[in-house]
């Protein structure tokens, strides 16, 4: 059975989604915390913030990186056997 290409674009951008998801959300709890870190003390420094939260996100990309070539393997079969 042929996917269309508004069927095929979808399931594309769901894909994404999916395997952006732990990045970003691990980026949005490190950030949730500090910024209430700063608040508490009163710290207001940009670097307090950003560099943790790219350290984190790289880490859990690294830890999460062989799930997330298996998702994307099993996609990109599925997308190229037409099925």
């Amino acid at each position: 059975m042929e996917l269309d290409a508004v069927e095929s674009v979808r399931m594309a951008l769901m894909e994404a989604l999916v395997l952006a998801m732990p990045i970003l959300g691990a980026g949005l709890l490190i950030g949730l915390i500090l910024s209430l870190f700063q608040a508490v003390t009163q710290i207001q420094e940009q670097w307090l913030v950003s560099v943790p939260k790219i350290i984190v996100m790289l880490l859990v990309a690294v830890v999460l990186l062989s799930w997330l070539t298996v998702r994307m393997s099993d996609f990109a079969v599925l997308m190229f056997s037409g099925g």
